[in-house]
């Protein structure tokens, strides 16, 4: 019985424990800045590309 007893209690932290799930939290936050960040820079190097070619067109 106390087989049982200490599987029971060592099942009981296995779940209670809830850093796995912070970790992945962690890392879907960062991946949604990275793609946040990417789209960010695309448009940006769109406006740059075009206010250039404005500019080169003038002279």
């Amino acid at each position: 019985m106390k087989t049982i007893s200490s599987l029971k209690t060592k099942l009981s932290a296995f779940t209670a424990d809830e850093s796995g799930a912070t970790i992945i939290e962690y890392a879907l936050l960062a991946a949604l800045i990275g793609v946040a960040l990417v789209v960010g820079v695309k448009a940006l190097t769109t406006k740059v590309n075009g206010t250039f070619t404005n500019v080169g067109a003038q002279f």
